[in-house]
């Protein structure tokens, strides 16, 4: 009668063993077919050894599904992954999806993949052909930029990161001068020296401009602005004056309703028949404010939601200090309200990172838009599949970093006990 018995603490000395030898056994079964082709449990009729790892598994996560075991690491993954039958088999599909899933992408990504050579008649074996990220990574970080003038894109982007990280290490009271340096004075000092045009440095067009950098000039314009204009829409639609509310609620409404395709082509198509005879303004240009308005809108809903989640009592507490209007929002609410809400910007942040790739509809050559243009040459047919698995790989980890400064940020500021 014990056997059938719910498992408990009373009986964790015969259920927890038995449940860790299925469990452990369905596992070795499964990576073992999958790196070595050999079926474990073979002995079993050809339908039945197809899912008794499935069985065995599911079967052991019962028997280990123990409440308030005393073991911590038990409780710990009682609760996290098996909590119940449907949580135990989600688990176990996951895990063995992943373990299957292993060898084949080793192979195609390391153990029959190409990384010597300089054309694609070196790339024999069925695996990937890292030849072709190495030919062509000059051209995906920089575009059709000139070789020799490279090296002012590296100074500006090592000016930059070089006055952000001594802005985390200076004063509280020197910080407010480097955030006025990089958002009023850097942007137009570092488009000068990659441009050129001045200071006996060579002129180089913006069709030129392209790869990886391209994609970081214009996720970091876009974010320098987008946010301080987003703060500035989120008040002005909670303005008690109609005239500033209602041009607010206008402009979010309407940005946030069209797709940002849509407002690429307009930017780089039907805006400069807008524009009197013998005005020019550059694509780039155009493209970067179509793109920081366009997330300005979303930003703004986003902080928008912080300042309604405070309690009124904020308000009329700063009221009650005799501070004014701008003096109450910046110095009590906005503190609070974008601290609130730094998952949503984040979650903004990254989502215009990602989108910058719909640049290449209106000619600009960013990361995955050089791809698309050496997928197509002639002598590198064939090799989409490595060149956007690079891109990707190289959005995820500057979309992970992004992401893990936002929650360390967040733990920073939090005030909760």
């Amino acid at each position: 009668m014990n056997l059938i018995a719910k498992p408990s603490k009373k009986n964790i000395k015969t259920y927890l063993p038995v449940g860790v030898v299925l469990v452990t056994l369905s596992f070795l079964d499964v990576f073992i077919n999958a790196f070595f082709s050999y079926n474990l449990l073979g002995f079993f009729p050809n339908q039945i050894s197809y899912f008794s790892p499935l069985i065995l598994g599911f079967i052991g996560f019962y028997l280990i599904r123990i409440e308030f075991s005393g073991v911590r690491s038990l409780d710990i993954l009682n609760k996290n992954i098996n909590s119940n039958n449907f949580n135990a088999f989600l688990t176990l599909l996951t895990v063995f999806i992943i373990i299957k899933s292993i060898p084949p992408l080793l192979n195609w990504f390391v153990l029959d993949a190409n990384f010597l050579g300089n054309s694609k008649d070196d790339c024999t074996g069925d695996g990937a052909c890292w030849v072709f990220i190495k030919v062509w990574f000059n051209r995906f970080m920089y575009g059709l930029y000139p070789d020799a003038e490279q090296w002012r894109i590296n100074t500006a982007f090592l000016i930059l990161f070089i006055i952000v990280g001594i802005s985390f290490f200076v004063p509280s009271k020197l910080k407010k001068y480097f955030i006025l340096f990089l958002v009023f004075i850097y942007p137009f000092l570092g488009i000068e020296l990659i441009s050129g045009g001045s200071f006996g440095l060579k002129y180089v067009e913006t069709a030129a401009w392209g790869g990886l950098s391209l994609t970081f000039i214009i996720s970091a314009f876009a974010i320098l602005f987008c946010f301080p204009i987003g703060v500035f829409l989120a008040l002005g639609r909670r303005s008690s004056l109609p005239a500033v509310r209602y041009v607010s609620i206008g402009f979010i409404e309407l940005w946030r309703g069209v797709p940002l395709i849509t407002v690429l082509f307009m930017s780089a198509v039907m805006f400069p028949m807008f524009l009197p005879d013998g005005t020019f303004i550059d694509k780039l240009i155009r493209v970067l404010i179509a793109i920081t308005l366009f997330e300005a809108a979303y930003m703004a809903e986003v902080v928008r939601g912080g300042l309604q989640a405070l309690p009124k009592g904020q308000y009329e507490a700063a009221r009650s200090l005799g501070m004014g209007y701008w003096k109450m929002n910046l110095l009590i609410i906005l503190p609070q309200a974008l601290k609130l809400v730094i998952p949503g910007i984040a979650n903004t942040l990254l989502a215009l990172v990602k989108d910058t790739p719909l640049i290449f509809v209106v000619g600009l050559m960013e990361l995955a838009g050089m791809i698309g243009l050496a997928k197509t040459n002639p002598k590198w047919l064939g090799m989409a599949m490595e060149g956007y698995v690079f891109a990707g790989l190289v959005f995820w980890v500057i979309c992970y970093a992004m992401s893990r400064y936002s929650q360390n940020l967040e733990k920073k500021l939090s005030t909760e006990r």
